[in-house]
């Protein structure tokens, strides 16, 4: 903890490089969980044109001795601290040994070296090899590194680290020891280790050279059973990015260690991927359908991260979306290969609007490479990664598949083994397909989501399409300049037919517009005066879209729309204009009831045209909101259109229930998706044949999709039954910890009017642990975004809540404790009540005394809004 005066901001333009390189690291670490010793051998290297001192980043430890060439230094002769040691008058090249103490035991942060479950773990991202040893904690410093581990072979029979396995004997005195060598220099942020009893289960994989590489899992051993998928994944992962990217594995063995008590989703360690457990274990009775699209994902995140992120790095903190944003598109596009790209780019956008553009709209908005920060952990945003993937994205559209592929492989080429910038990869891709990209760099310093506005005018040669692009004003940054945007549009009749249309004298059904100005025209010719614009088709800019198309048009588009997202975007613009009001128009019945009729090809993509805009992703299109209003429209909305379109959902319920349950294949699991979206709408009936219905679902379940769609709709009834559903569904799963996250997460995201109470009553069961990320945001993320009403109550128990856990948590983990406080960052939408509330609580949480740098960042950065009246 620090106080307020002692947090400085860190600022892009400050970057130098270092006094000294290091070259190579042997560490030898001898575990024991109250006293934990970490010898490291460093040799340095001069850098030219610098003075001949290193400062060096260290973190609650305790320095034991130190030695430069071989010659012990008293303590008491350099400048030394919890965070930092200083050397002067230092030779051209020398080697520096460093012996530290550490308690793992104590470390309930989950960065560096600590304790879970008996085992160790580290977490190095972005600076937590600093918890571990002094050393120049930054990326740009990549090193050879050489891992001994000593440890109790009773207690600790698996010891892992990055690289490959060299040896490893016993020790007479009852403990063990390996060596592990990783040949590829890397910053430190990539170092791993990892020691206990796991169980162990192993597979290969022949590369395209013929290269056998071992495959690892690692988990409690009584998860073994769960690793099969988790192995298809790595296997699925390394092919495709070999055919895809050209990109082969350069280890002998790639390894995974899954662990439940984690502050990320996973990590890229290099060779030695460290997971939450929920992105590694899977069966049909313990995990959704849900679950095995992320594990699929993340897995081939992490891996794809081999080259871009761990052979080609970062110079500095500032340039994170570089390896991330990259990675994501890579990793999206993986995923669309081994499912539906319609699908996967539909659940793509909705998870950019709902977590990505509300950031851009709130007091921590950032650029996608920001100019300073104050604590690095709070950018690793939803801005970073998923609008970083957007801008990968848009390169892709710009240039075309080819023409990417190219630029990616000169890059991967050019700066293996080096830490770059974005300036890098422009220039690159500048010079391999002799674009000029000046204006598109301003993607990466803008913060803020563009709004698109777009009018049209007629004759009789065809449509005029006129854009305007506007640019918010955000923290820190106005007057901005108009930003180069990639915008495929197309034409359909008003007869329901795809339309060819003529610009530029090219005739075709779709047009990649570039858009360049603050406002610019587009004139199409070939087609009627009335024809329907189709409009940012597959949302290939992450902009906001002001159109003038009327009812009429969008239930058309509904129809006839030849782009999968923009079909499944007239059905929410549609959805959204209904909201509130007092009757549905029967056209728009009609129209959702065809849906149901003519399902598409793929049930998946069906499902997700049928399922209506939630509260939460409403709070976040808005401006300003009426929070009370808006639940109860949205609630009488859906049980009205669920009432007329009963029983042709009963129809489709019914003909999927003759699916085979219980199978795992893409096939089955559509049609899973499709039902139980017909389920919760049947639900939304509140008749008593819906409930029983869903009762039903839930006892004749054969997998957790199954069984978990039908908890949270008994969750959020109030049906007599209710309790004693929760309590059996706990009893037969109280063992399994991520199971059990979701018994919380349904009760605390439920529908139910006394959810408040429900999870006040949840953060007292005895089996929510405020020191294990996600069980924390099992409750917390699930009651604020399942349930915004419940959040939002105008008690204001709510926020007290949330607040009351933000300052008790950011004395163990203060990035969990960040996360919570942006929960309360954004009141500006809502009533002087609630932003009074809000404020409030934030200003408490800020008068607690000493605050981690995490929280306070977010904080005082919220605080700095004016609310709205």
């Amino acid at each position: 903890m620090k106080n307020r005066d002692e947090i400085k901001a860190i600022q892009l333009s400050d970057y130098r490089q270092p006094s000294y390189w290091a070259r190579k690291v042997c560490l030898t670490i001898d575990l024991d969980p109250d006293h934990t010793t970490v010898h490291s051998r460093v040799e340095y290297e001069h850098n030219p044109g610098h003075d001949h001192s290193l400062k060096l980043d260290g973190k609650d430890l305790r320095l034991t001795s130190l030695k430069i060439d071989g010659k012990t230094k008293p303590l008491d002769s350099f400048f030394h601290d919890a965070e930092h040691l200083h050397l002067d008058d230092l030779p051209e090249r020398f080697s520096l040994e460093i012996a530290t103490d550490l308690c793992p035991k104590n470390n309930t942060a989950l960065e560096g070296l600590y304790l879970s479950r008996g085992a160790f773990f580290t977490q190095c991202e972005a600076q937590g090899f600093r918890r571990f040893t002094y050393y120049l904690d930054r990326p740009d410093v990549m090193a050879e590194f050489e891992t001994i581990i000593r440890a109790n072979k009773a207690e600790y029979p698996v010891l892992l680290s990055n690289g490959n396995l060299m040896e490893e004997h016993v020790l007479p005195d009852g403990r063990h020891e390996v060596r592990w060598h990783d040949p590829f220099p890397k910053p430190c942020y990539l170092f791993a280790l990892v020691a206990g009893d796991l169980g162990h289960r192993n597979d290969t994989y022949i590369t395209k050279s013929g290269r056998t590489i071992g495959l690892h899992i690692y988990v409690e051993k009584e998860n073994l059973a769960k690793c099969s998928f988790a192995f298809t994944a790595i296997q699925k992962s390394m092919k495709w990015d070999e055919e895809t990217y050209g990109l082969e594995y350069d280890l002998d063995r790639f390894m995974i260690v899954a662990v439940n008590d984690f502050n990320m989703g996973a990590m890229e360690n290099k060779g030695l991927n460290i997971f939450n457990s929920k992105y590694v274990l899977a069966s049909p009775e313990t995990a959704t359908d849900k679950d095995y699209e992320n594990i699929l994902g993340i897995i081939g995140h992490e891996y794809f991260h081999n080259w871009s992120g761990n052979r080609v790095t970062l110079r500095d903190w500032f340039q994170l979306s570089l390896k991330e944003g990259l990675t994501v598109f890579r990793d999206q596009q993986f995923s669309a290969h081994h499912g539906s790209e319609a699908v996967k780019r539909i659940l793509d956008v909705r998870r950019l609007r709902d977590h990505q553009f509300p950031e851009d709209d709130g007091p921590m908005s950032h650029s996608v490479r920001p100019e300073s920060y104050i604590e690095i952990n709070n950018f690793y945003t939803a801005t970073v990664y998923e609008k970083g993937a957007e801008i990968v994205r848009m390169y892709y559209s710009l240039l075309g598949k080819d023409l990417y592929h190219k630029a990616m492989t000169e890059y991967f080429r050019r700066f293996d083994g080096q830490a770059v910038t974005v300036e890098d990869m422009i220039k690159v891709i500048e010079e391999t397909t002799g674009r000029k990209l000046d204006q598109f760099k301003l993607w990466y310093q803008q913060a803020g989501t563009p709004t698109l506005q777009v009018s049209r005018s007629v004759s009789p040669d065809g449509v005029t399409l006129t854009i305007k692009q506007e640019q918010p004003d955000t923290p820190g940054q106005t007057h901005k300049k108009p930003l180069l945007i990639p915008f495929r549009v197309a034409f359909l009749g008003v007869d329901q037919k795809a339309l060819t249309s003529t610009i530029n004298g090219r005739s075709q059904h779709e047009h990649l517009l570039e858009i360049t100005e603050r406002e610019q025209s587009f004139a199409f010719t070939g087609i009627s005066s009335n024809a329907i614009p189709s409009l940012l088709r597959g949302f290939t800019a992450p902009v906001r879209l002001k159109t003038q198309t009327t009812q009429n048009e969008l239930l058309i588009s509904l129809a006839a729309e030849t782009d999968s997202f923009n079909k499944y975007e007239a059905a929410q613009t549609l959805a959204e204009h209904m909201i509130g009001k007092a009757e549905l128009p029967r056209e728009y019945v009609e129209a959702f009831r065809s849906l149901l009729k003519t399902p598409e090809k793929d049930p998946y993509l069906s499902s997700l045209t049928l399922q209506t805009p939630t509260v939460d992703t409403l709070l976040n299109s808005q401006e300003s909101i009426d929070i009370d209003r808006l639940y109860q429209d949205h609630k009488r909305y859906l049980n009205q259109l669920a009432t007329a379109v009963a029983p042709d959902l009963q129809a489709t319920y019914k003909t999927l229930k003759n699916a085979d349950a219980a199978a795992m294949d893409q096939a089955s699991s559509a049609r899973r998706e499709l039902r139980n979206t017909c389920l919760g709408l049947l639900a939304a009936t509140e008749s008593p044949e819906a409930l029983a219905l869903v009762k039903t679902h839930f006892r004749e379940a054969k997998t957790m999709t199954d069984s978990i769609a039908a908890l949270i709709l008994i969750a959020s009834s109030t049906d007599s039954e209710r309790n004693v559903f929760l309590k059996d569904f706990y009893t037969k799963w109280h063992h399994d910890p991520l199971v059990i996250d979701k018994w919380f997460a349904a009760q605390a995201g439920s529908n139910h009017p006394d959810v408040l109470q429900h999870v006040q009553a949840l953060v007292k069961h005895r089996d929510f642990d405020m020191y294990n990320p996600n069980r924390v945001y099992s409750v917390f993320r699930s009651f604020a975004k399942g349930n915004p009403f419940g959040f939002h109550h105008p008690s204001g128990a709510g926020y007290a809540l949330v607040s009351d856990y933000v300052i008790k948590i950011d004395r163990t983990n203060s990035q969990v404790a960040a996360k919570l406080a942006g929960l309360l960052s954004r009141y500006q939408k809502f009533d002087a009540v609630r932003q009074g509330l809000m404020i409030t609580n934030l200003k408490r949480i800020s008068e607690h005394g000493p605050l981690s740098s995490d929280v306070y960042e977010v904080v005082s950065k919220s605080l700095l809004e004016t609310p709205k009246s």
